[in-house]
């Protein structure tokens, strides 16, 4: 699961971006990887580890959730979300 979100850029706002990603790995687990930053510079990134894809699914979930409240809106999203 993929989703790529920003904040437009505005007289007094520059431009930033917020990427989630869910990637499973070789032992059964699962990654989410966050990289967030200005528009055109390579941003910070930061990878937390779920021993299964529906848990780090949640929390990608989760952080898009809170990342929308603080004004980001999806631009891009590839993947599906769990049925509730």
């Amino acid at each position: 699961m993929r989703i790529y979100m920003q904040i437009s850029a505005t007289n007094d706002v520059i431009p930033r971006f917020y990427q989630l990603l869910v990637q499973q790995d070789l032992l059964g687990g699962c990654s989410l990887v966050r990289e967030w930053g200005r528009q055109g510079s390579p941003g910070r990134i930061k990878r937390d580890h779920f021993p299964t894809l529906e848990a780090a699914i949640e929390a990608c979930i989760s952080v898009r959730d809170s990342q929308l409240r603080r004004g980001y809106h999806v631009v891009y999203t590839r993947g599906q979300e769990p049925a509730s």
